[in-house]
């Protein structure tokens, strides 16, 4: 796979990982910008980056470093593993 071809995917994921993040306040904010999510990333050092994609998915399109995959249909019975005191950035 050429160098091109990772950095599409790589900003993909970016760009998936920045239709939702969820603020501590349980406020929800869609960043749909590169510019805007390394904003967001830089100003919230501790985020906890959760990837609800199945794992195929995670697998075929990249995930971010550090991102914890949790498949959608399995987040309510897994729901302790997301922390309540961090802001989620969510894929």
């Amino acid at each position: 796979m050429s160098g091109y071809t990772l950095t599409i995917k790589r900003l993909v994921t970016l760009l998936f990982a920045a239709l939702s993040t969820v603020a501590q306040d349980s406020t929800v904010r869609k960043i749909t910008d590169a510019e805007e999510l390394e904003k967001f990333v830089k100003e919230h050092p501790n985020l906890f980056y959760l990837d609800v994609r199945e794992p195929k998915e995670s697998t075929e399109l990249g995930a971010l470093k550090g991102c914890v995959n949790i498949p959608f249909g399995d987040l309510e019975k897994r729901l302790a593993e997301v922390p309540s005191n961090r802001t989620i950035l969510t894929v």
